[in-house]
């Protein structure tokens, strides 16, 4: 604990990122860099806890509680106090394979369990974390690291999102020569097709892919395992597999009026977008664009205000998100204490862009969609609402109608951001590998092998829609087990 009254002494300060009405212009970050001397006096706010629930990372009441890769926060925060950043670094690198991407990205439930959090506002662990990660690469302290020796066994990793670039990063540290197969074009996954750019440049995601590159991993992209790449050809050339193909079955929304054009996935509409953008800066027209159009997004999550922010950016003519759940309180309930994740209104990127744009907060709480209506050519001119209450039926909350609140809301492109299913089911039937019974494949946390001996699986995948910080912690976990059956012990962590 670098200075034993910063608590006391400093507020939080988060840093300033760019103007909302200057970024919704563009596609570049808006993440901005911190003053090194900001960081270094939120770094002194830690108090370096007797007992740091902020790296605890277990589950309390269904939601990570403190960081699932059990960062060592208290440690690097002290040491950016003193200003010893390579040294932060070396502690960051310790558990976390890309911190470039959870300082972006994750929530932070490291911050939500800060035992500053309890009667103040907690710490800014992830600013703090975006900034150690940042400096390392500008000061060139990251540069490749190929193992001294190969084991002579080989791996492969199918799906190349966070959770498989972890397992495949801890596979090549071990020493085993490791192939990630991808179907899409390029590497990354989600990283670089479910995230949009303003909010985790590509140039970032790149930046680490080639950094494994060099140390020795082979990616293989428009490969579609189970498909254009037969099981039987995988079983064969590799003595171990991690599975790590996410949970790409998006949840529909069955109610009439569904088949009509203009209503898409979010991840289809975000997939495109970013696409298009890479291939050619958007000439190509091969994307799902908002521009002049009447929008309506149906999801609250990270990925329903990733559309909103890519909508307001094609130049949409209006924008509305709607949310079947009750607005969230501005503080923690009594039902929700500290350390649990808190369940209060946040207002990400996205509002705050809609807000500069349109003057009000997109979203709308506690609304159903009833139907989609059409015009003379099947494409959606609008959709049917109605608000709802949500009541304990059965020992169980439920949505029901209050009469009286029906709307018609005009939309020319609908977009459902409502979450995913599942993963998809040919490559799993195809390896004969066991599901549970949400479908995802059936392994063991902490074990992570399937039915199938040498196959393991690992993130969305076998767990269902998580964090990308949960991706990282479970593609580290199989590379443990993988290495452990290839090898039959491990010194991987």
């Amino acid at each position: 604990m670098g200075k034993q009254t910063g608590f006391m002494e400093y507020s939080r300060e988060v840093g300033t990122e760019r103007s909302p009405a200057l970024r919704v212009k563009d596609w570049h970050e808006f993440h901005a860099h911190c003053e090194v001397e900001l960081l270094q006096r939120q770094g002194a706010r830690c108090m370096d806890c007797g007992v740091p629930f902020c790296h605890s990372g277990f589950l309390l009441s269904g939601a990570a509680t403190g960081c699932p890769i059990n960062n060592l926060i208290p440690e690097w925060n002290d040491l950016v106090y003193r200003g010893e950043w390579e040294d932060a670094l070396e502690r960051l690198l310790k558990t976390n394979n890309f911190p470039e991407f959870t300082g972006r990205v994750c929530p932070a439930p490291c911050e939500g369990s800060c035992v500053l959090g309890i009667n103040a506002p907690p710490v800014t662990i992830k600013n703090i974390e975006y900034s150690i990660i940042e400096k390392g690469f500008e000061n060139h302290w990251i540069v490749p690291e190929p193992p001294f020796e190969r084991t002579g066994k080989k791996a492969a990793v199918v799906g190349s999102g966070p959770a498989g670039l972890a397992a495949a990063a801890q596979l090549n540290r071990a020493g085993h020569s490791v192939t990630v197969f991808e179907r899409h074009d390029r590497i990354g996954g989600l990283l670089m097709y479910g995230i949009p750019a303003m909010k985790l440049d590509k140039r970032v995601v790149q930046r680490r892919i080639d950094l494994m590159a060099k140390e020795g991993i082979r990616f293989v992209t428009g490969t579609n395992v189970g498909v254009t790449y037969p099981v039987d050809r995988l079983l064969r050339s590799f003595d171990a597999v991690i599975l790590s193909c996410g949970a790409t079955q998006a949840r529909d929304l069955p109610v009439p009026g569904r088949s009509l054009s203009g209503i898409h996935f979010a991840m289809e509409f975000l997939h495109l977008n970013t696409k298009s953008l890479l291939d050619s800066q958007h000439r190509d027209q091969k994307f799902i664009s908002a521009k002049d159009l009447d929008v309506v997004v149906i999801g609250g999550g990270d990925t329903g205000t990733d559309c909103v922010g890519t909508a307001l950016r094609h130049g949409c003519r209006s924008l509305l998100q709607l949310e079947i759940l009750s607005r969230p309180p501005n503080e923690r309930a009594p039902d929700n204490p500290w350390p649990e994740w808190p369940r209060i209104l946040r207002t990400d990127y996205g509002q705050e862009e809609a807000r500069i744009r349109f003057g009000s907060d997109p979203r709308d709480f506690a609304v159903m969609t009833k139907r989609f209506v059409g015009d003379e050519k099947d494409h959606v001119r609008g959709l049917e609402t109605v608000q709802v209450q949500w009541v304990s039926e059965n020992g169980r909350m439920a949505p029901r109608e209050i009469p009286g609140t029906e709307k018609f809301i005009p939309a020319q492109l609908v977009l459902l951001a409502l979450g995913f299913l599942g993963p998809e089911n040919h490559l799993l039937d195809n390896l004969g590998v066991k599901t549970d019974t949400r479908t995802n494949v059936a392994a063991e946390y902490g074990k992570f092998a399937t039915n199938v001996p040498g196959v393991f699986a690992a993130g969305d995948v076998r767990r269902g829609q998580s964090l990308v910080v949960w991706a990282i912690n479970e593609g580290r976990g199989a590379a443990r087990e993988c290495d452990r059956y290839l090898m039959g012990e491990t010194v991987l962590p």
